[in-house]
Parts: C-alpha cells; sequence; structure tokens
C-alpha cells in the first residue's frame, strides 16, 4: 500500500500532490537563447522549469551564470525553478571537475533565485551532504539524480540507488534509464511502484525514448511525482511535447 506522499512545495506547486507536474528544460546556448526560450514558458501550460546550464557557453563564468539566472527568474517570477547542471558522464553536455561543480551549485544556492538543485547521486557523498544541507538552510529542496543512457540496471538497483538518495538527505529521488528492451520499462515502471510504496517522498522516474514513453505519461498511476515534456526541443529522448502531454496526464487523472 502507497504511503502518504509529503509533498515538496515550491512556489505555489505541490510535487508530489495530484496530477504529475510537468517540467520543461531551457536548454539555450547564450543568454538571449535562454531568455527566448523562458519567454516561450510564460505562456506554456508548463508546472516546472528546469535551466539546464550544461548547454550554456559561459557557464564557467559564475557571474554570467547568476547574470542568466538573474534573467529567468525575472521572465517567470512564479515559476518554480530546478538548476541543473548535467555531467557529460550521464548525458549531460559537457565535462566538469567536481570541485567546480560543487562551487557552482553553492553559488546557485547562496544567489537565492532557484527553487531547488539537482545534485547527481554518484558525486562525493560529504560533499552531496554538505550541499543539501546548505540547500536546506536557504530553504531550497534538492532533487538527488542518477541518470544511464546505455541501459536500464535490474530493479534491485534502481531500489538502491533511489533510496540511497533519501540516506543522503535528498527530497526527491530521481532515476532516468534507458530501456535496451520492453521488459526494461517494466523493470523502471515496477521499481517506481514499490519505491512509491516505500517512501512517504515524493519521486521521479523515467524510461527514455519512444519504448519508454509511457513511464513520462502514466507517472500518476505507478507513482512518479514529475515528468519531462519539450516545447520546441527534447532535452532527453523521448520527451512529448507539452500540450499532449497535459491532455494525456488529464485522462490518466479522470479515470484512475
Amino acid at each position: 500500500m502507497a504511503q502518504t506522499i509529503k509533498p515538496v512545495i515550491a512556489k505555489h506547486v505541490s510535487i508530489g500532490e495530484g496530477i504529475p507536474k510537468i517540467c520543461v528544460s531551457l536548454i539555450g546556448t547564450t543568454i538571449e537563447e535562454i531568455r527566448q526560450e523562458a519567454l516561450a514558458m510564460q505562456a506554456a501550460d508548463v508546472d516546472v522549469v528546469e535551466w539546464r546550464v550544461d548547454f550554456y557557453e559561459e557557464v564557467e563564468d559564475t557571474g554570467k551564470v547568476k547574470e542568466a539566472l538573474n534573467s529567468i527568474r525575472a521572465i517567470l517570477p512564479s515559476r518554480p525553478l530546478i538548476f541543473t547542471f548535467r555531467t557529460s558522464r550521464e548525458g549531460g553536455e559537457r565535462d566538469i571537475e567536481e570541485d567546480a561543480y560543487f562551487r557552482l551549485n553553492e553559488e546557485v544556492i547562496l544567489a537565492g533565485q532557484a527553487d531547488l538543485v539537482d545534485i547527481e547521486l554518484f558525486m562525493n557523498e560529504d560533499r552531496i551532504r554538505s550541499i543539501i544541507d546548505m540547500a536546506h538552510q536557504h530553504d531550497m529542496h534538492v532533487i538527488i539524480s542518477n541518470h544511464d543512457f546505455q541501459q536500464t540496471p535490474p530493479k534491485e538497483e534502481l531500489l538502491s540507488r533511489m533510496h540511497k538518495a533519501l540516506e543522503l538527505g535528498g527530497d526527491i529521488p530521481k532515476i532516468s534509464m534507458m530501456p535496451q528492451k520492453t521488459s526494461d520499462v517494466l523493470t523502471l515502471l515496477d521499481a517506481t511502484c514499490t519505491m512509491h510504496e516505500q517512501t512517504d517522498h515524493p519521486i521521479i522516474t523515467i524510461s527514455m525514448s519512444g519504448k519508454g514513453m509511457v513511464s513520462r505519461i502514466a507517472g500518476e498511476l505507478f507513482g512518479s511525482a514529475l515528468t519531462f515534456g519539450s516545447l520546441r526541443n527534447e532535452s532527453a529522448p523521448g520527451q512529448v511535447p507539452v500540450q499532449d502531454l497535459r491532455q494525456t496526464l488529464k485522462l490518466f487523472h479522470a479515470n484512475l
């Protein structure tokens, strides 16, 4: 039996309660592209915005990152904002030294313009715990994530990774796996259902590509609290356009 989820509240959005929330990623490489993407989201049916800063060409300049962050917040003042640097080993756009990764996230936490930060699970555990503490002290939430663009590990491993994210102090575990066969999608959904029964935290689970699309639209049934859609360009394979995604989520919700 599923536990009662304690939702994560960001701005006016309750992640883990009701219909899964729709998130779209900003993936512009320049500040002007980022601004244009943010402007397009003003009228879009999007609950949460993620800035994938690893796409940004000025990411090594903390001042430029803060400038872009301020621009996003000015354009989207009431949308929950996730700050994410996705490393290349987990499907991101570039490499980064671990020290630089944590320094960047620390600066963003101190800047106070984001609502959530996404920290990768397979980093130094002491540094993860430290940055989670720092985020919580600044009233920010932390997603602890793991992505595998090659395979879907066994159910027990997926559960282990999500439980580890919570043991470290994270607010929302997130796993995103690539299916090689249909049964991999079932493995991911089975792990989602089991984890949903084992925790009162919201969780985010994704099976990527066209094979895994069902995981993006049936999250409410299995226990995933947030799904990623697309407006112009996909930030990961298999994302559904926002308008289609909203209609499908409502269809599932009405019939559960």
